[in-house]
């Protein structure tokens, strides 16, 4: 049984009659197959869903990025790779269920692939914690990284998650270092990275993951520091503000390659990547190739050059260089701004204790007289 949004209404109707049509021995006296109809209410319908998956708002799209049929990491990494040989546990507490990782050709090539997974149906999805990782699962990809960067092999990351799991226990066991962590390790490999956003991408959950050479973006995938539930609640205490919240986060690829936050959207079919998922398999393969055969023919500090720079230029545009500094250039500029205030902070400081000593010697002396 098909899963229908809530303004996928129109598009449940005809396609609810156009399946009645195909099985007529359902219907009574209706004995063969109206192919022209068919043809008719088919090609209406496509029309129906190029509208209004065109016209999409921040919170729909965050919606179909939600879908529960949407291609999971599982997916792509069943169909995209070779041999793939999967490796467990972070060799501190466990194994974590809600990321699949390890060992696979593409290409003709050895990579490594890390994926957050949320599950097909609710025994998958209890057991994969619904995408939501815990520090184990962090420090098994932090543990993979590096067995990537001693063998020189490629890393590619599937990010798909509404956030870090903000458990009682996986606090305890240090869910925030390890994401920090996780960080810090995709900021240092001297091999390429590449993060594929393919659903949501909720908070620093899907950033421990998305800190690569190259961000590549489904069509109607999301990416924020909070969900917009979450930032509807903060901010206007009303969690039913989901579009204002949505809309201003600025969580759709197109608000995100316009910041420079990402590198590449990958365009999905009319009515999202669950409706045809050979076509986004298609195009997802062809931008993972033209993307590792530009960044595999660096060396490895072109290659941690290259991530440094992605994310120190990020927002230059609107800064006090406005794009005309270096990053080196960049940084001594806000680190002199920064002393120049402590400075002026500090003589006002000066100013104001000589003040009050003035004062109390003239007090002092009023007394006395």
């Amino acid at each position: 049984m098909k899963n229908y949004l809530k303004f996928e209404n129109e598009i449940k109707n005809m396609e609810a009659e156009i399946d009645k049509l195909k099985d007529p021995f359902n219907n009574e006296g209706i004995s063969t197959v109206d192919t022209v109809k068919i043809d008719k209410l088919q090609s209406e319908l496509d029309k129906k869903l190029k509208k209004i998956y065109s016209n999409l708002d921040a919170w729909q799209t965050t919606l179909v990025a939600r879908h529960e049929e949407r291609p999971k990491s599982k997916f792509f990494i069943d169909n995209l790779f070779d041999n793939f040989f999967p490796l467990s546990g972070d060799r501190l507490f466990g194994e974590d269920k809600s990321s699949i990782a390890g060992l696979a050709n593409f290409n003709g090539n050895s990579v490594m692939v890390i994926g957050q997974e949320k599950g097909d149906d609710l025994d998958s999805r209890i057991i994969r914690n619904f995408g939501m990782m815990r520090p184990e699962g962090y420090r098994k990809s932090i543990r993979l990284m590096k067995i990537a960067d001693k063998f020189g092999l490629p890393v590619i990351m599937f990010i798909d998650t509404p956030g870090a799991y903000p458990g009682v226990g996986a606090e305890e066991r240090g869910q925030a270092e390890a994401i920090a962590k996780s960080i810090e390790c995709s900021l240092s490999l001297g091999v390429p990275n590449i993060s594929i956003i393919i659903g949501e991408g909720g908070s620093g959950g899907a950033i421990a993951l998305a800190s690569s050479n190259k961000i590549l973006m489904f069509q109607n995938a999301i990416y924020s520091v909070i969900s917009p539930e979450g930032c509807a609640s903060i901010l206007w205490r009303d969690p039913k503000k989901t579009l204002e919240a949505a809309t201003a986060m600025k969580l759709t690829s197109k608000d995100l390659l316009e910041l420079e936050i990402i590198d590449e959207v990958i365009m999905e079919p009319s009515g999202g990547a669950h409706r045809n998922r050979d076509e986004i398999l298609s195009k997802l393969k062809e931008s993972l190739i033209n993307n590792l055969n530009e960044l595999t023919i660096m060396s490895r500090q072109e290659i941690i050059t290259h991530r440094k720079n992605k994310f120190l230029n990020i927002g230059r545009n609107q800064t006090i260089s406005n794009g005309n500094l270096s990053s080196d250039e960049l940084f001594s500029v806000n680190v002199n701004k920064i002393f120049n205030i402590k400075n002026k902070i500090k003589s006002k400081k000066i100013y104001i204790f000589g003040l009050i000593v003035v004062t109390l010697i003239l007090f002092l002396l009023f007394i006395q007289s």
